[in-house]
């Protein structure tokens, strides 16, 4: 099965960058050595993500992983994208509507593609950089000591492509918020810790003016979970891996390990020592099984992971896959979030989606 499903992987990709190749040759109005260059050029900016993964960049010089890295990814969005766009060229050529013309050596076509894929893309980099504020206001029947305020974000995806100088904004913009305590649910390392080392982003961590607590995701084992709960200690975040904590005010913190270790302790196990008088906070980097929560008598549970897909239609594929994908849901006394994060892995685009960051407020 497994073997199946990584043939599956490997074909659809190549079949679509076929399908795009093939339709870039005949639409571009220049000569074959022109159009040879063009779809060379395309290949290799598609090729740099098996350089990222089977290769690695943490042996380059930062600048140029950075450009490995955003050209590689980057592709793979714009790739996806043209092959729609091709696709519905394609239908719309054999219903009528679209003249055959507009899809060989065409001069004008090739300018309505281009300045499409330029479009779209100019726009999903820049609503990538509009955070988007989700208030969310809870009333616990459990008594807390006073209202408490918290920032939750997941998916910071810190690396080549996510710099400290995005980090020093986002740090501003929680203290702005002025919170009692900041959560992370995981993934605050993007593939490597390297990048994150060769810029100190471990300071710009503690300039948060609250304390910070987080649980790991996927790519923080993509990283090395050892070199990743190093990164945690580093820059003042406390780490609940498969771990609980009672903040003294009402309200107790359980952390899970990512469902990446297949090691990692039950739900009911970390909840055998909790007080259920709290409010009991859950941070599971993956949302599955969301009914281990509802049994277990969380009250609410933040995660992350999905990136409500990042850009359509993927999102409507993330629909299918989760209960929740993002956003609200309400399983019988518990409440769930799963963000859509505040940062992203590949190309920094948003198209369908957003990038934000949940102001919560409990009382």
């Amino acid at each position: 099965m497994n073997s199946l499903m990584g043939l599956i992987f490997l074909v659809i990709p190549l079949l679509g960058c076929s399908f795009v190749g093939w339709h870039v040759w005949m639409i571009l109005p220049f000569g074959n050595v022109c159009k040879a260059v063009i779809l060379g050029l395309m290949i290799l900016a598609f090729l740099c993500i098996f350089f990222n993964f089977f290769i690695g960049l943490d042996g380059l010089p930062t600048i140029v992983a950075r450009i490995f890295y955003e050209i590689g990814y980057s592709s793979l969005f714009i790739l996806l994208y043209l092959f729609m766009l091709f696709l519905l060229a394609d239908v719309a050529r054999w219903i009528g509507i679209l003249p055959r013309e507009y899809l060989h050596a065409s001069g004008v076509g090739s300018l309505v593609v281009l300045l499409l894929i330029v479009g779209i893309f100019t726009y999903g980099n820049l609503h990538y950089y509009n955070k988007v504020k989700v208030p969310i206001a809870l009333k616990s029947s459990k008594r807390l000591k006073q209202p408490v305020k918290m920032v939750m974000v997941s998916d910071i995806h810190l690396g080549y492509h996510n710099t400290r100088t995005d980090l020093a904004k986002w740090v501003d913009m929680i203290n702005a918020e002025k919170p009692d305590y900041v959560l992370i649910a995981g993934d605050i390392v993007d593939f490597s810790v390297v990048p994150l080392l060769r810029a100190d982003m471990a300071k710009e961590f503690r300039r948060l003016q609250a304390p910070v607590f987080a649980c790991l995701g996927n790519h923080d084992y993509y990283a090395g979970e050892p070199n990743s709960e190093k990164f945690y200690r580093d820059a003042g975040i406390k780490l609940l891996r498969d771990a609980t904590i009672d903040l003294g005010n009402g309200i107790t913190l359980i952390g899970r390990d990512d469902r990446t270790n297949k090691r990692r302790k039950p739900l009911k196990d970390l909840m055998s020592g909790v007080d259920r008088n709290n409010y009991l906070i859950l941070l599971d980097h993956q949302p599955y099984h969301l009914e281990d929560a509802e049994r277990n008598g969380v009250d609410f549970q933040f995660s992350g992971h999905t990136h409500d897909g990042q850009v359509w239609p993927v999102n409507w594929i993330e629909k299918a896959i989760y209960e929740d994908s993002y956003g609200p849901l309400m399983k019988g006394r518990t409440f769930y979030y799963v963000s859509s994060g505040l940062g992203i892995w590949g190309g920094k685009f948003r198209i369908g989606t957003q990038s934000e960051y949940c102001v919560v407020t409990i009382e």
